[in-house]
């Protein structure tokens, strides 16, 4: 995003866009500890509040996503059958309401699942040439949001057997087993340029105005 600092690490609405994304769990009694994978040269995690929360604890993250999701899980005092969420740093905007429909449809599951948003719009696929080469059929097609919840020694054999990944999900999947999608908000949005601060800035003092 060319800033100075971490996307996680900038600042909407008066905290960092990480303390907005750990909000919803520290509200919620059952979560039992949260652990946060942060880089061996952060210099920012320990400058904020949440920081000294009781239940917040850190890990060192790996080079790619996976590699933190594994250091993270791992480092949880977690039993079989116990539930795993995992959550983007940079999703500032996950509701109250969302996390309570993810936990109560997924509480009786054998596997677990994530939140997800029906994709609406047209998608193309490109040529060699950056051209159309084909519409794709958008029937069945969802964006995969955060966040994923696992069955804690489901995920933790997923990731200890999956070597790349862009989500949870995708690794629980290589275990033969099929997530359940659970529908959340489009305002459950990822800090990924410039333009979504100022979105997740709206998002969040329309909440709080409501």
């Amino acid at each position: 995003m060319g800033m100075s600092v971490p996307k996680q690490y900038l600042p909407v609405c008066g905290r960092a866009v990480i303390e907005h994304a750990l909000q919803p769990f520290l509200a919620r009694s059952e979560c039992r500890g949260i652990v946060v994978a942060i880089a061996s040269d952060d210099r920012h995690w320990r400058e904020l509040n949440v920081a000294k929360e009781a239940r917040v604890r850190t890990v060192i993250g790996g080079p790619e996503r996976i590699d933190s999701v594994r250091a993270g899980v791992q480092a949880l005092p977690a039993q079989a059958g116990d539930w795993v969420l995992v959550h983007d740093a940079a999703r500032p905007c996950l509701s109250d309401s969302d996390l309570a429909t993810l936990l109560e449809t997924l509480c009786d599951d054998d596997v677990g699942g994530l939140l997800a948003a029906p994709v609406v719009d047209t998608l193309k696929r490109e040529d060699a040439n950056g051209r159309v080469q084909s519409t794709v059929d958008r029937v069945g097609l969802w964006r995969a949001l955060t966040p994923q919840m696992f069955r804690y020694d489901v995920l933790l054999r997923a990731l200890q057997s999956a070597q790349v990944g862009t989500d949870e999900s995708q690794a629980v999947e290589t275990l033969g087993l099929r997530p359940r999608l659970v529908r959340g908000s489009t305002e459950n949005i990822k800090i990924t340029i410039a333009e979504d601060l100022a979105r997740a800035e709206r998002i969040l003092r329309s909440r709080s105005e409501s």
